[in-house]
Order: structure tokens, then C-alpha cells, then sequence
């Protein structure tokens, strides 16, 4: 019998370990506690439930000395954890009961976790499902991140302003970690690198140390857990109390200072050079913790560091963590002897790089002066790298290299360091080899291997869309959640009058939630029954909220101009933070808001079209969005998104799309019909043509009058009555420097949107359009994206 497992669960035996908890844990009787209270005892009670199933993973995975995965991100957005992990252990309904009979609500107790601000968009919203998917299918792995004391910033609208604040999510205590003071690793910057009996010795000049913090984090039905282990900067030297009673009060908590801020804050600003190099040494900070912490592991019970990649699969996600092939070279020739020729090889084998963009500026670049000064030991070590590769490829292009114009290039570093380089939709990993790295692709041929992203059935279906998910399982039975290809068998239902006005039932009293919701956020009351028009995501120029916001200026006109029209009722939703220093994106934030104000307070237009933008949009808010949407905007410029995510979720949980040929849109039309997409654009090689005409954007403007009306409104200040002038500039970009091609797809765009008026007219054909996507996104699984990974990339197999 095994100590660690707890009692079988019945909600007395439940109800009781709350209890428990509330009392031992939190310190307050039933009488006296809050609402907070109530959420820090069940989350104990429930973590009870996952530590048997994280220890026995990890005794497991010693005892049979398995492969480990290492994920590294910068991001992962995990979300509350609160209520997923109840469903994953199979306790929701025990635990609702449970606190039923203590006289409290689930969703009202749930609802007051934080969401833990530890990403921003895509790449750590995928980071985390990908954790979950490794745990669903027994994969043994840790994930390794920076625990943010603010993370990304809480967004705050001010005047139609985006304003930032700092995110307070561990003002309170966080229930689902385990501190490791044990496990702590000092990790240095600076300094100076000498030769001593012919190895190189780095002498750094600052340091701080990186302490550890465990989340389990369990897979579906509690089978497997792996563990997020996340990272917290602490001085390496205590108070200078000395300094402090000379009345130096800063320079003594200089040490103190340094730690808390490489930890502090997700994507510092790094218009500055302190900004830049704040952003290198997090980099750093992670990626030495994590490489530094598997070697620990791995020398733990094994010898023979030339076997490293027999155990040790690490993958770098994005360029963020590609200092993991250097700091890895550097420990096995500095502190263990290795020659750096076997040293590389061993590091290319364990290696892998994800790629999520095919934005040059998005491919990281640091100057080799910051990057010598910051880190002179890795500095010399990418120089050998690249050397290495030189003389190796002698015939490799001159302008191709890692290290090129003083700059180090992070993406040709991550590429020549790994093994396997893969892209995250077909689309994305054709273009990764034709425009990204060709000549890099010519020389290594075989190592650009794509992986479609996927997302995770477990929070983004079963838990986010309850009403959905429960006609799933009345229909096709249980078992869908780890099976997700089981959707198709939903088929032959759509062609059953009584399924399709049952799947309309659920998205309508998901929009009745939704506008009871938006209207207590925002103060806008919107008609469940009109559209529901989703854009949520980051705010890019590429990814053309602008291209959405005009179209709907366009709509608000038409409406204007033609009263007595049969307009088909429209709620247009955004949801996105702009990077701080953004001011473009941060100016189209503004503008959506301007917008906003005049369309929802115009009586000629009422309830026909509303425009609503909730600020601080997060996980939790997605949860809430997309089972409500009824169209998924995803119009970005075509060969400029790598993937996306939000797709597969709107799409799964019964958004039609209306979206360009760019990132995974294109595999989400194969596999839901194109007769169920409503497509529009210019293709990603009709996109780098167009721009081969210098006036393209005018000649875009001059062939369709409704942009010219729609610009001409910007020009005028109509949307701006307090500074008429205040958009000049977007008018001034969209007429003569238009790279995202907002003006050459504005036409195209608009006519889909009508297309999209026509089919919602018909809400029984809609209702079968929106459940043939639902039944046909199986193949959009984290689960089926991280088997792929096991099996062509890490090499390893399921422990289940």
C-alpha cells in the first residue's frame, strides 16, 4: 500500500479534507473565512490528489532510467490551474458538491484564482498545453521558466489609451507550487575569462542565484504528472549591512536589487540599452538554471557524459533559450574536461529548436558588444561555433553565419546548434526552409522537420465549453477527451435536425453568459442573438486588427447610408495587449476604442453593430470568449504567421473562420472543408509580389471606393472630435506604406464578410457549418502534436 495515496475520494471523504485545510492550512473555521479562504482549501485538497500520481511519475522514471524531456520557455501560460486540475483527476463534481454542502459555489470560489502572468500570447499558451499533453500521454519532462513576480503587465484602458500596470498575481500565496531551496544554482554575468592549464576559466563579475519552484502538472484522468519547474532570481550575496550603516542605502541592496529584477517582469522594455540587457541576462538566467539543473539530474546516476543525448532531449522554445547550446558546451569542456569538438556534437544531439516566426525582427539579435560584455565566455564559444560550422561547410555562403555586422543572430545559432529544427504548421515550416534560413536548409537538408501546433481538449473544450462538451459526450459517449479524433464520430449526427438545434442551444447560452458578462465589464449591452465577432490575440501589425477595425468602419457607414437595410446584427469582440513600446499597435488599440465610443452610442445604428474591446484580455478571458464566438477572425498577412492557436480552439469549439492562407489556417480549411471557411487574400507568394509594386497600396486604395470613404472618415477625425488629426498617421501608412497589405486585401476582406452575412441568414445551414468544424478538428490536439515530437524529434517513448 502506498503512504502517499489518499483515501478514495466520495464527496464526505472530500468535504472533509477541505475542512482539513481550511483549518490547518489557511488557519480560519468555516464561520469566519472569505471567499479566498474557501479557494486556498480546495486547492490543497486537490493538490493532495496530484502528489501521488507526480511522485510515482517521477520514482518511475528513475527507476526505469527513462529519457527526459526539458522544455524550455520564456513563457508558459498556464492560466488558473484550479479548475482544469480538477477535471484532469476526475474530482469537478465531487468538489462542487462538496463545497455545495459547505455552502459555497464552485465557479464563484474558482473564479477568484489569479491567473498565474506568466506569458503573453501563442508561444506560451502553447508551452502549456504542450505540458499537459506530455503529462496526458506519459511522457516524462520538466518545463522550465522564469516565475515572474509581475509578469506581462495588467492593461488598462484610459481614454481609449492602453496603460500598463504591474500584474500582482503572487500578492497572494500561490497554492500549487513547492518551494526547493535545495535546488538552487548561482549563475553569473560579466567578469573576465582567463586560460589555466589549457582550459578556459570564467571569472564573472555579478551573480545571482536561481531558486526553484515545482508545479505538478497532471495529465488527463491523474495518470501521469511531470512538473513545471520555474525559476526565481535571488541574491547571491546577502544585505551589505555594513554599506547600509554608512548611510549607503542603495548601493547596499544593490545584490537584492539585480535578483529581483531579472525575475520581475516578463519582456522588459528593450528600447534602452539597460532594457537590452535586462533581456539578455533573463535569457541567460533560464536558460543556465535549466542546463545546469540536467546535468545535476543526469550525473546523479550516470557517468559518461558522451551519452548525455541517450537521457536528455532538450527543446528551445523560439530563440529565447538558444544560450542552452553554449552554456552546454561551456560546462561539459569548462567544468568537465570534454574537448569542445565532442562537446558540440553532444550538445547538437540533445538539442532541439521550435521556430514560431518568420519576422526578422522577431529573430532576436544581439549586438557582440552587449553579448562580450555580458557574457565573454559564451561570446567566444559562439564564435567557435560558428567557425566550427564554417570549416565544416566551406562552401557556406559568406553572408551566412551566426555571428555577422557585430551582431550575434540567435535563429542561425538555435539552427546550427540543433539537431532538429522544426516549424509549427506546413505552411510555416516550408516557408522556415524557402525564406527563413535557405541556405541553411541547403547545407543540413534533413533538419527542418514540421510539427503542426495543437491545443488541448481537456481545458479548451471539456472545461471552457461545459455545454458543448456535454453534447459531445451524449452523443458520441466519453473517452473523446484523449482521443480527440474521435470527433468525427459527431458526423453523422450533423445531419440530425435535433443534434444541430441541440449544438445551437449550447453557443446560444454560452452568448447570453457572455453578453450578461461583457455588459458588467464594459458597460456595453449587446443582443446574444446578433454575430459574435471575434479577434483575440496580441497586437501586431501583421495579424491586422487594423484590416477588422476599418472593415467595420465601413459596416457602421453602409448602416449610416442605408437605414431601412436588412444588416445582419454584429458584435465585433477584440481582445490583445500591445508590446509598451509598440506605438503603432498601441495607436490601433486606441483607434478600436475611438471607434468603439461613436458605434455604440449612435442611435441610427442601435443593435445592428456594437464594438466592444474588455481590457487585460488573458486565459481566463479566452475561456469565457471563444465558446461564445460565432466567427474566428484570423486575417493575418499571409506568410507572416506561423501557426496561431487561437484558431484550433475557436474552430473546435464551433467558430466558422474567416482567414487568410497563412500558418495553420490552411491545414484548418483541409480538414474542415473549404466549403466551411470563409477564405479571402492574397496568397504568401502573391503577398511578396505585391509588394514588388512600390505604389500598390494606392493602387489597392484608388480600385475600391468604400476604403477611400473609410479613410477619408479617419482623415477628417470623425472617430477623433477632440484631436482631429489623430489618425492621420495610420491614413498615411495604409495609402503609402502598407506592408501588411491592409489596402490589397480590404475588398476581398469585405466581400467575405458579406459572404459570412449570407450563410448566418440561414441559421440551421450555420448550425451545421459550425458543428462540421467541431467534428472535424480532432487532428488540431496537443496530444497528436507532442507524439510527433516524441517520436521524430525527442526520440523517446510513453511511459503509460
Amino acid at each position: 500500500m502506498n503512504a502517499l495515496a489518499p483515501q478514495p475520494v466520495t464527496q464526505d471523504v472530500f468535504r472533509s479534507e477541505i475542512l482539513r485545510h481550511l483549518t490547518f492550512t489557511v488557519g480560519k473555521d468555516a464561520a469566519h473565512a472569505s471567499v479566498h479562504d474557501w479557494r486556498m482549501a480546495l486547492s490543497h485538497a486537490l493538490r493532495d490528489r496530484i502528489v501521488a500520481p507526480w511522485f510515482s511519475a517521477t520514482r518511475r522514471t528513475w527507476a526505469e532510467d527513462r529519457k527526459r524531456v526539458y522544455y524550455l520557455s520564456m513563457e508558459f501560460l498556464i492560466g488558473r490551474i484550479l479548475e482544469d486540475a480538477s477535471i484532469n483527476v476526475g474530482l469537478r463534481e465531487i468538489a462542487g458538491a462538496a463545497l455545495a454542502d459547505l455552502g459555497q459555489d464552485f465557479a464563484s470560489v474558482a473564479g477568484t484564482e489569479p491567473d498565474a502572468a506568466l506569458g503573453n500570447g501563442g508561444l506560451g499558451r502553447l508551452a502549456a498545453c504542450y505540458m499537459e499533453s506530455m503529462a496526458t500521454l506519459g511522457c516524462p519532462a520538466y518545463g522550465y521558466g522564469i516565475r515572474y513576480e509581475h509578469g506581462l503587465f495588467r492593461q488598462e484602458f484610459n481614454g481609449g489609451h492602453q496603460v500598463e500596470f504591474a500584474e500582482d498575481w503572487l500578492s497572494q500565496k500561490h497554492p500549487w507550487e513547492f518551494e526547493r531551496p535545495e535546488c538552487a544554482y548561482d549563475i553569473g554575468f560579466k567578469g573576465q575569462v582567463e586560460v589555466k592549464g589549457g582550459r578556459s576559466v570564467w571569472h564573472p563579475g555579478e551573480s545571482v542565484r536561481a531558486s526553484a519552484f515545482d508545479t505538478p502538472v497532471v495529465g488527463w484522468a491523474g495518470r501521469w504528472a511531470n512538473t513545471l519547474r520555474l525559476w526565481a532570481a535571488q541574491p547571491t550575496q546577502h544585505f551589505d549591512l555594513k554599506r547600509f550603516n554608512r548611510g549607503e542605502y542603495t548601493a547596499a541592496a544593490e545584490p537584492e536589487t539585480l535578483a529581483r529584477t531579472i525575475s520581475r517582469v516578463l519582456y522588459p522594455e528593450d528600447t534602452t540599452h539597460e532594457g537590452k540587457e535586462l533581456r539578455l541576462k533573463q535569457e541567460f538566467f533560464l536558460t543556465s538554471a535549466a542546463i545546469q539543473d540536467i546535468l545535476r539530474r543526469y550525473l546523479d546516476t550516470h557517468s559518461d557524459l558522451r551519452a548525455l543525448p541517450s537521457k536528455v532531449a532538450i527543446q528551445m522554445n523560439d530563440t529565447h533559450p538558444a544560450l542552452a547550446g553554449p552554456e552546454l558546451i561551456r560546462l561539459l569542456t569548462d567544468a568537465h574536461g570534454l574537448p569542445f569538438e565532442e562537446a558540440i556534437e553532444i550538445a547538437r544531439s540533445c538539442l532541439g529548436y521550435t521556430n514560431h516566426t518568420l519576422l526578422p525582427e522577431a529573430l532576436e539579435r544581439w549586438s557582440t558588444w552587449l553579448m562580450g560584455n555580458v557574457l565573454p565566455r559564451h561570446m567566444q564559444i559562439i564564435e567557435r561555433i560558428d567557425e566550427d560550422h564554417l570549416a565544416s561547410h566551406p562552401k557556406r555562403k559568406h553572408y551566412v553565419g551566426i555571428v555577422k555586422h557585430h551582431e550575434v543572430r540567435m535563429g542561425e545559432l538555435a539552427f546550427i546548434m540543433s539537431h532538429r529544427v522544426n516549424g509549427v504548421s506546413a505552411l510555416h515550416s516550408d516557408l522556415v526552409k524557402e525564406r527563413l534560413f535557405p541556405e541553411l536548409h541547403a547545407l543540413h537538408p534533413d533538419r527542418i522537420i514540421n510539427q503542426t501546433n495543437g491545443v488541448t481538449p481537456r481545458r479548451w473544450l471539456r472545461m471552457a465549453n461545459p455545454a458543448l462538451s456535454s453534447l459531445v459526450t451524449n452523443t458520441i459517449g466519453s473517452g473523446w477527451e484523449d482521443h480527440l479524433d474521435r470527433l468525427r464520430e459527431l458526423e453523422p449526427h450533423v445531419e440530425d435536425r435535433g443534434f444541430r438545434d441541440a449544438f445551437a442551444a449550447a453557443k446560444r447560452a454560452n452568448k447570453a453568459a457572455t453578453s450578461n458578462w461583457v455588459a458588467e465589464t464594459t458597460g456595453v449591452r449587446v443582443d446574444p442573438g446578433a454575430l459574435f465577432d471575434v479577434q483575440i490575440k496580441r497586437l501586431h501589425e501583421y495579424k491586422r486588427q487594423l484590416l477588422n477595425i476599418l472593415q467595420t468602419i465601413s459596416e457602421w457607414h453602409e448602416i449610416r447610408e442605408n437605414p431601412q437595410a436588412d444588416f445582419v446584427p454584429r458584435v465585433k469582440i477584440f481582445g490583445g495587449k500591445a508590446a509598451p513600446g509598440y506605438v503603432v499597435a498601441k495607436e490601433i488599440i486606441h483607434l478600436i476604442n475611438d471607434v468603439a465610443e461613436v458605434i455604440n452610442n449612435d442611435p441610427a445604428v442601435g443593435d445592428r453593430l456594437k464594438v466592444v474591446y474588455p481590457a487585460n484580455y488573458n486565459v481566463s478571458m479566452a475561456e469565457r470568449l471563444i465558446p461564445a464566438s460565432d466567427l474566428s477572425e484570423q486575417i493575418s498577412t499571409a506568410g507572416k504567421e506561423a501557426s496561431g492557436t487561437g484558431n484550433m480552439k475557436l474552430a473546435l469549439n464551433g467558430a466558422l473562420t474567416i482567414g487568410t492562407l497563412d500558418g495553420a489556417n490552411v491545414e484548418i480549411r483541409d480538414h474542415v472543408g473549404a466549403e466551411n471557411f470563409f477564405l479571402f487574400g492574397l496568397t504568401a507568394h502573391e503577398a511578396v509580389e505585391r509588394r514588388n509594386d512600390p505604389e500598390h497600396s494606392r493602387h489597392a486604395i484608388e480600385a475600391c471606393e468604400a476604403l477611400q470613404v473609410v479613410l477619408q472618415l479617419l482623415a477628417e477625425g470623425r472617430f477623433s472630435p477632440d484631436q482631429t488629426d489623430r489618425y492621420l498617421g495610420i491614413v498615411d501608412r495604409v495609402w503609402h506604406h502598407d506592408y501588411f497589405l491592409v489596402a490589397s486585401d480590404f475588398a476581398a476582406y469585405r466581400d467575405a464578410q458579406r459572404r459570412v452575412d449570407d450563410a448566418y441568414r440561414d441559421p440551421d445551414g450555420w448550425a451545421r457549418m459550425a458543428a462540421l468544424n467541431t467534428a472535424r478538428m480532432g487532428f488540431f490536439s496537443s496530444d497528436r502534436a507532442v507524439r510527433g515530437y516524441m517520436k521524430e524529434i525527442w526520440k523517446t517513448t510513453s511511459a503509460l
